[in-house]
């Protein structure tokens, strides 16, 4: 495995773990493309601790190598690149995010921050949410014009050029989100003036 690689995926790994966007140690997955190959992490390992042997080298289109311990999202990572000009891909399962996706359809921006960056956040309510053919099919859609969506009760996944640009789209729709569930929990209105 290229060596950039391992490192720039524990880099991340370690940026995901400390700021809390993991429901859990061993959640989330992420991948790297580098023409048609996909290096991706192992299903069950640790985002924080990464190790070479929990990156998995596979095809970008359908190759068997590596899936049997590839992460269980191995076939959105793979629709996702197939269908969007993405280069690296994150999936996270974000606290603030996956709350609001089980109360709203779609997440729109309250501050400005937010709104700068995202005119809003989708949410895809979908019934088998996690690696099934469903998000597949629908999630690369949606990603053709976002850079970040969320899928309902599971998560946020973002892409980008590389991983830091998929990074940033995870801290911006979880801060996103944050801002909402605060202001809402202070008695605010979440609808600003002159909106909807």
């Amino acid at each position: 495995m290229e060596r950039d690689i391992l490192e720039e995926m524990r880099r991340y790994g370690k940026f995901l773990e400390n700021r809390g966007l993991n429901l859990s140690s061993h959640s989330g997955n992420m991948s790297v493309r580098r023409g048609n190959d996909l290096y991706i992490k192992r299903r069950g390992a640790m985002m924080g601790a990464l190790k070479e042997q929990d990156i998995v080298k596979t095809g970008v289109d359908k190759d068997d190598s590596g899936v049997i311990i590839a992460s269980t999202e191995v076939g959105v990572h793979r629709a996702i690149y197939q269908n969007t000009s993405a280069l690296a891909v994150i999936h996270a399962h974000t606290p603030y995010a996956i709350s609001l996706s089980l109360v709203r359809e779609e997440i729109v921006p309250i501050d400005d921050e937010g709104k700068y960056h995202l005119r809003k956040v989708p949410i895809l309510d979908i019934k088998e949410s996690i690696g099934s053919k469903e998000v597949e099919k629908e999630l690369p859609k949606v990603l053709q014009d976002y850079n970040a969506a969320v899928v309902k009760g599971h998560g946020t996944f973002a892409y980008g050029e590389n991983l830091e640009e998929a990074y940033n789209w995870i801290t911006v729709v979880e801060s996103i989100c944050k801002v909402i569930y605060l202001v809402e929990n202070l008695g605010g209105d979440t609808v600003r003036e002159g909106e909807w």
